[in-house]
């Protein structure tokens, strides 16, 4: 019942941030996980953004990229990884939605598929693509570099 209206904050707040992110053109620090498993990578869908993406978000002042990794992972789709699963496989800079984002992908090769939850309110959906797949899905531009790479 709460769900869509917090869909609406989400998007509302994100709107909010873009704006201004629009006038100052921030630089911001993200660390985002790939999980794979069996060829296949996890991807989710935010509700406030149209691309694909990997489950992440921001590094805190002073928080280890590895550990935020796991922070955001737990709190977007319910899955443990121990950051010290995680290994770097990207770091780079690019615009996106009127700031240069910086951004690491910390990769993790799960032995099997862990069940998903999802709160269906930040993320809405999550689900394993090949790399194929998922480039020919609408994903962030981080993504698709990583991807490109790999």
């Amino acid at each position: 019942m709460l769900e869509p209206a917090m869909r609406t904050a989400y998007k509302c707040a994100h709107l909010m941030l873009r704006s201004y992110w629009f006038v100052r053109r921030p630089r911001t620090n993200g660390a985002l996980g790939a999980l794979w498993l069996d060829g296949k990578i996890l991807l989710v869908k935010n509700s406030y953004r149209r691309q694909y993406s990997l489950p992440g978000g921001y590094v805190r002042p002073g928080e280890d990229p590895r550990e935020a990794v796991r922070r955001e992972i737990m709190e977007e789709i319910r899955i443990e990884v121990p950051p010290a699963s995680f290994e770097l496989a990207y770091h780079g800079t690019r615009p996106f939605e009127f700031r240069a984002d910086t951004l690491d992908i910390y990769e993790a090769e799960l032995d099997a598929a862990p069940p998903i939850r999802i709160d269906e309110v930040e993320v809405v959906w999550a689900g394993f693509k090949t790399p194929a797949e998922a480039r020919a899905m609408r994903i962030v531009p981080h993504l698709a570099e990583y991807l490109e790479g790999r």
